[in-house]
Formats: structure tokens, sequence, C-alpha cells
């Protein structure tokens, strides 16, 4: 058997056919019946011309559905593309257009928009409409009923043999520009993103029953809060199945809410993306604790972006005994490393992680790996199980994945990092948000670490704003915590002093209703930027 993901998907199958392994918004299926509705809808799209190689966007929120359109395309060898449900329709014409979609399964509610922009594309030949409560106007555009398209068809599992080169792309949400397409074998981004390389041992599985084993014992309850178009929440709900875990889902995060599920559905484990959600979740716990039984959770998973350690401090608190592994990675490299946090641990802007197999730090010169302890600031990157580059974009593969001066082809995102003494790496945030301030190089995620441990910071995203002195200076953007008096400048800047150096300071104060972010839970730099100009009149 290959390493091809929906091949180690039927295997799971196989081998916990009866155990439950999604709920979601109160829909429920085990192994056996998510495949076999898979089933349904593959013969379905494979009846509309769909095959191997072609592409299919997924345009709704986190539902059953999304994933058995997941599993339902990676089984005829096709490609689903992951849309972001927020975009506008010029962004939405965008995606479309750049992704080559020949069909599309939505939600009624996004049916609208989409037929907004259908007519220039010409590739689309095929719509599949969820039911999602909405009454949303679906008769602008010729479409089929989700559950009509799935009736009609076979559960049988007779699909050709498939290959570890068949695709996976993930189309990155970015916080900046335009998304770009990561294309990967399915082979890679098993090992990358998927669990066949353990991110807590570092052992990597030599055949696919290496990784489905690892849930015979007990199988349990995860619960990743970010919306699925975003790559952690896909791996989680990938890479768990693969060991025949439970998964629940819900359309949109609402941290009460996820507290009261958790309770219901005795979940063991969270999936968050930082900050964004750490805190409100924190906040709820304080408010409703006495009211849920969550006594089942012991683990709560972070990654992609900023996990504080005050918040961690703050989740500690109340759970001593709860596991908390921070990982780094991205679209472009997969996990790259992990730690597993504990009360009181610094952190010098993103976490210091123990490197996964293939990542390195490279000087940013020789383009070689560093030697651990040189304390220079080198480029975060990963070799061996990485993507083939962007799809569609020669000039962005070109400036992304690299050949090093030791010869060997790099995925080097744009993430500084240090090589610690010890071989863990220290992430220290995306060069293209570094703040040039004088000719010191200042990382925001740093700055971004120290502004949110004062107690009347909600959130922040720290951006640099034009200086005539310095060419640039560090602008902090704070929602104020409810109930606290908005902190002076001077009142934050002595707080960070404790922190971190008196240049990183920041030297700008702009207060806002509201932090923006992605959904996926990554700072909006671009909002943040326009938004400090505007108000300091730059």
């Amino acid at each position: 058997m290959t390493f091809n993901l929906a091949d180690v998907f039927e295997l799971a199958v196989d081998t916990y056919p009866d155990r439950e392994y999604l709920v979601a918004d109160g829909k429920r299926c085990t192994y056996r019946e998510m495949d076999e509705r898979a089933n349904r809808l593959a013969h379905h799209l494979a009846s509309q011309g769909i095959g191997v190689g072609d592409h299919v966007g997924i345009y709704a929120y986190n539902c059953m559905e999304w994933i058995e359109t997941l599993w339902a395309v990676f089984k005829l060898r096709a490609v689903w593309i992951n849309i972001n449900y927020r975009y506008v329709e010029d962004e939405l014409a965008y995606i479309f257009r750049n992704a080559d979609l020949k069909a599309l399964v939505v939600a009624r509610e996004f049916v609208p928009l989409t037929s907004n922009v259908i007519d220039s594309l010409p590739m689309l030949k095929h719509v599949v409409v969820i039911e999602d409560g909405s009454e949303a106007d679906k008769s602008t555009m010729e479409t089929v009923d989700y559950e009509s398209a799935l009736a009609a068809q076979s559960a049988e599992r007779d699909f050709p043999p498939r290959s570890d080169d068949d695709i996976y792309m993930l189309y990155t949400g970015g916080t900046t520009g335009m998304p770009k397409g990561v294309v990967w074998r399915h082979e890679d981004v098993f090992f990358a993103l998927c669990g066949g390389i353990d991110l807590t041992t570092g052992e990597k599985a030599k055949a696919p029953m290496d990784i489905v084993k690892r849930g015979e014992a007990f199988a349990m309850t995860m619960f990743p809060l970010a919306p699925l178009m975003h790559g952690a929440s896909q791996a989680a709900v990938m890479g768990r199945a693969f060991e025949g875990h439970r998964i629940i889902l819900s359309s949109k995060f609402d941290a009460e809410q996820t507290w009261r599920i958790m309770s219901e559905e005795k979940v063991n484990g969270l999936f968050i993306t930082g900050d964004a959600m750490a805190r409100p979740l924190i906040e709820a716990y304080e408010k409703i604790k006495d009211e849920i039984d969550v006594s089942s959770f012991f683990v709560l998973a972070s990654s992609a972006v900023v996990f504080s350690q005050a918040l961690k401090d703050q989740f500690l608190s109340y759970f001593p005994n709860l596991m908390i592994p921070d990982s780094i990675g991205s679209s472009e490299t997969g996990g790259g490393g992990l730690i597993m946090a504990t009360k009181g641990m610094e952190m010098k802007g993103g976490p210091t992680v123990k490197p996964t197999q293939g990542s390195v730090v490279l000087d940013p010169e020789t383009l070689v790996p560093l030697q651990p302890g040189t304390g220079k600031v080198g480029l975060l990157a990963r070799f061996g199980h990485i993507p083939q580059g962007y799809y569609k974009d020669e000039k962005k593969t070109a400036e992304t994945f690299i050949t090093g001066g030791d010869g060997v082809r790099y995925s080097v995102p744009g993430d500084s990092a240090t090589l610690e003494a010890d071989g863990s790496i220290t992430l220290l945030g995306r060069g293209s948000q570094c703040i040039n301030s004088g000719g010191e190089k200042i990382f925001t995620e740093e700055v971004d670490s120290a502004v949110k441990t004062h107690p009347s910071v909600y959130d922040v995203t720290v951006v640099g704003v034009p200086d005539e002195r310095w060419g640039n200076t560090v602008c902090a953007i704070i929602q104020v915590r409810e109930g606290h008096e908005t902190p002076s400048l001077d009142s934050i800047q002595e707080h960070a002093r404790k922190h971190i150096a008196g240049y990183k300071v920041p030297r700008k104060l702009v207060v806002v209703d509201k932090i923006l972010r992605a959904p996926s839970g990554k700072p909006d730099y671009r909002w943040a930027k326009e938004t400090a100009c505007k108000v300091l009149g730059l």
C-alpha cells in the first residue's frame, strides 16, 4: 500500500469501521459511514467527468460534508481546493480563476456570491449545493443538491489504484496579499503534516499500518477549532483519522459553546491556532467553569500562530496536568518542531522547539545550515518531504524553494530563527514583517508577546510605521480588555521593557475597538498598518 492519503484513510476505515469518526453540529458518523458517503460523492463527481488531477473547490463552514468532500476527491485522485468563506467577490473570483476549478461543492449560503463570478469561469462545469438551513437564492445558477447526488450513487469502494504522487494542494491564508496554492505530493504531505513523522518522538512511519496502529489502545476525542480552510485543521482531521480517533467539529468558533461541547462529548484535546482562540477560551471558562465537567480534557495543542506564555500559564493554573504541545510550521514546510510548554517558560518571540526531521536554520548569506549556538539569526528551512512549489507561480516558487549552498533543496518560507546551543530552534518571526528601525531588526512577534502580557491588553498586533528619524518605528495596535482603563503609551512601554530590549519597545500606540485577524487567527498586517497610519496621520 502507498502513502496516498485516501489509501491510508481506507486502511483506518477497515481497521476501525464501527468507531465513531466525526461529530459535527449534531450529525454523527462512524468510519464506515463516512467512507460509504464519500464513495457515493466520488461516484457522483466521476459521473460529471471529474477525474485524476481535476480541481474541486470546497466552499463552506466546518461541516460533515466538508470532510466527505475531502475524502471523495482524494478517492478519485483529484485535487480539492480550500475556499476562504470570508472572501468578498473580487477575492473569490481570483481564487476560482487561479485554482482552475472544474467542480465546486458549496454551502447554500454562498451560492449568490458564487453566481456573481461564475460567468468568468469557463472551466467550472459542475456545482453541488449543501443545504445549510439558509434561504439563499440558488436559482441563479445550475446546481445539484448534495444529498440527492449521494442518494443516486453506489456506496461501493471500487476505485482504481492510486499513487504517492497524487496531489494535495493547500491555499495559504497568508497575512498579506492574495493566497497561493502550495502543491504537495501525497506522500510528502503525509510525512510533513499528517503524522507520518511523530512530532513528539521523531519516529517516522515505515508503512501506513504503523500510523493506523497508534490508535489501537483507545480512541481520543479531538476538537480542532480553526476553520477547515486552514491547513492546521485539515492536518488534524486527516492525521487523527489515520489513527482511528474521534473528531468534533463546529461550524463557527464560539468560546463558551466550545466548553459546553467539550463537556457533552468528553473531549480529550483541543487544537487551536494561538492567542486569538486561547484568550476567549480561558475567559469563557472562568465564567462557566462551575456549570461544566471537562475532566476529560488533557491536551491543548497549538500551531501556526503565536500562543503567548501568559495565556499558557492561565490554562495551567486551572489545569495543572494539561499537556500543551506548541508547534511551529507552515503551509510550505509542514511541521517544523514542537515544545511541551510548562508554567513560567520564557518565550523570545515564537516558541523554542525541538526540530522535527528535516528542519534546519540556514545561514542567510551562504544558505548552509548554521551550527548550534552561534547566536546568528538565520532562515528557518526544511528539506526532505517538502512541496513541489506554488501553483502557477514560477517566480514565487523559485524564491521559496531553493537549492542551498550544500546542494540540498530547501523550503524557505521566510521565517527568521536562531539555532540554540542544544540544537533547539527559536522562531523569531516572518522576515517580511521584520521592522528595520535605525538599522536594528525588530521581529513583530517578539514585541507582540511582550505587550500581550500587559493586564489591560486583550489583543494586539505590532507593525512598523514610517518615522522621519529611524525610517520605521514600532507601533502597537491594541484592543483593551473589557472592564479595564485604556493604558497609556508610557504604561505599555514600562511593561514591555521588563520583557524585551529598549530598542524594541513600541514608540506609537493605537487603540481600536477590535483587532482584526484572519479566520486562522493570524494577524491581518495589511489592515493593522493601514489603520495605524490613518490614525497617526502618516
